[in-house]
Parts: structure tokens; sequence; C-alpha cells
């Protein structure tokens, strides 16, 4: 794609006073249920200094971060495929495509200088207006330079090219190439938690309620699990056998902070548990992938359902829990 200039890089939502008029009014940017099948990992980073804080006062963002991280919760799911959608009416005037989609974890990225975006597409909504839409999957982008697109129009798919090592749409936001943070809106709060004017629609200020932590996944495996495996989707689907060695539950988490009690539980089919385990987060984690594991009784696993809990507690109240149950034949 020819660029003229480089892409950019990629509580709780109050009552507040409505954006300017001239700023435009948001969509969310997927396609997919916020908390259940998508997830916010990281938001623009509002703190001035050297340090990083979201615009709720949390931790989930990095420094000089300047998008808001829609991700997936495995490459399975991306593999499947989730729609990128336009935030809101424009016309799109940049795109990029034919990167990998590779993470940066991978010794056979290559060099991505200059297109850390990956792929990637950028659309004008007047007035100096712009949102982009970064990392989306090879080949998925459904659009021209030129082309007018609504509000909710598919752009493409949610990938991995660029600069990144899960699978997500950076989503960014920019007044005559200004990032805005579409929480806080056009005018910086003097402080995190200050007022804003958000520039999310009605309906998306619902849909993305501030979540500080959250299971991105979770399941069963037959063996030790490993988070590559996990995080590629490979536990999908498929129960373990009675004569598996190992019963193990796995769970990957976002939003960890120091303090956090974690727990993952094991019950048989008699509903009495046969594996626990329990620790606690000594600093604050973006992303944890945590296991426990039962070994094989003499005589196999006697056959029935199965079911895996894992919670987190901070200051005493559950803060993210997820359960999940396979049948063993």
């Amino acid at each position: 794609m020819d660029i003229a200039r480089p892409f950019l890089l990629a509580v709780l939502l109050l009552a507040a006073a409505p954006a300017r008029a001239d700023a435009p009014s948001l969509a969310v940017p997927v396609d997919c249920a916020i908390g259940r099948e998508c997830f916010i990992q990281n938001f623009v980073d509002d703190d001035p200094g050297p340090g990083a804080g979201d615009y709720a006062c949390g931790r989930l963002t990095y420094d000089d971060h300047k998008g808001t991280d829609f991700r997936v919760p495995d490459l399975g799911a991306m593999r499947r495929g989730v729609a990128v959608t336009a935030a809101a009416a424009g016309r799109v005037t940049r795109v990029r495509d034919g990167m990998d989609d590779v993470s940066i974890r991978d010794p056979g990225k290559g060099d991505i200088a200059g297109r850390e975006a990956g792929n990637a597409v950028v659309v004008e909504h007047g007035d100096g207006w712009e949102t982009q839409y970064s990392h989306l999957r090879k080949g998925s982008i459904a659009v021209r330079p030129g082309d007018t697109v609504e509000a909710g129009q598919k752009l493409g798919l949610i990938g991995l090219s660029g600069n990144t090592e899960f699978p997500h749409v950076d989503f960014a936001v920019r007044r005559d190439g200004r990032t805005i943070d579409p929480f806080v809106g056009p005018e910086p709060a003097a402080a995190c938690g200050g007022s804003r004017a958000p520039l999310w629609g009605e309906a998306a200020r619902t849909a993305l309620a501030y979540q500080a932590t959250g299971v991105l996944n979770a399941g069963f495996a037959g063996e030790a699990p490993v988070d590559a495996k996990a995080r590629d989707g490979g536990y999908a689907g498929a129960a373990p056998g009675r004569d598996a060695p190992v019963l193990a539950f796995w769970g990957d988490l976002f939003g960890g902070q120091a303090g956090d009690q974690l727990s993952l539980r094991i019950h048989g089919p008699d509903g009495r548990e046969i594996k626990r385990g329990t620790a606690t987060l000594p600093k604050p984690l973006a992303a944890l992938f945590l296991a426990v594991a039962a070994n094989r009784p003499a005589a196999g696993w006697p056959p029935g359902t199965y079911s895996g809990r894992l919670s987190v507690t901070r200051n005493g109240a559950v803060v993210a829990d997820a359960e999940r149950r396979i049948e063993i034949r």
C-alpha cells in the first residue's frame, strides 16, 4: 500500500455531557459480544507522564498506547473470523493488506519496520476526524481507498499482522492528527475519572462498560496444558478419554492485580472435588495462564460429567470467574 505518512501505532461509563456536535458518534468497531466473544485488552494511555493509566484509573494500557485493543480469546477464534466494522460513516482514505498474521514472538516474524500497524484501514469522518483499524487479517480487507462506508459496515477481520502478539484490532481515533481517547472525548480529562464527553453512542457505551479483569478462555486437557497450545485453540472441543494420564483444567486471564486470589477447581461426576489449586498474584499482570491437573486413577476416569471452575477474588469479592464442563465416556 502507498501511504504518504506512516501509520501511527497502534470508573465505569458514567453519565457525561455530550461531545461537541462535530465529533462522530461511534459504534462498537467489532461484530462480536463484548465480554464473551471479544474483550478490551488495552485502552488509550491517558497518563501524560512516563507512567501508564487508562481512563478509569486502571492498568489496562501501557506507556504511550494510542488505541483501544479489541481482542479475541485465541487464534482459533481469529481463524473462524471476527469482523471489524466501521465505527462511523465516512470515506476510506488508506488501506494496507498483504502482511502475514504472525506474532512478534515468532522467530519467523521478519522485518516490520514502518509497518507496525500491520494490515490496516483508515476512514475519515470530516472536520479533521479519522479512525484507524490496525492488525487486520491478511487478505480480509473488504474496502478500497475512496470507498464510502456506513457505520457497522465490514472493513476486514481481526488478525495478527504487524507489531502484535495476540489477535486483535487496535482501534484509534484522531482529530487533526491528535490522538483522542473515545472513552474521554475531545478534551483530555484533568485526571482519570474526571469529567468527560465520550464519543461512543448510547448502545456502545452500554456494551463497553469497563471490565478491569476477565477470563479470556478456559477448558480441559488430557495432558499438562501449555499456554501456546491453548492460545492456538489446541484444546478446543476435545474431551480427554478415560485413559488420559491426567485431567487438567486451565484458564487464560487478563487484568490481574497484585494481591488477587486465584482458584482453580475440578469436580468429578459425583460432585466431589478432585483437584484444587490456589495462588496469590505478587504483581499486576496484563495476561496470565494457569492450570491444575489431577492424575488418572488406577481404574481410569469414571464416566460422567466433570466441571472446572476458575475464580479471581479481590478484596474479598469475586471479580472474574468461569466454569466449563466436559463429558468423559
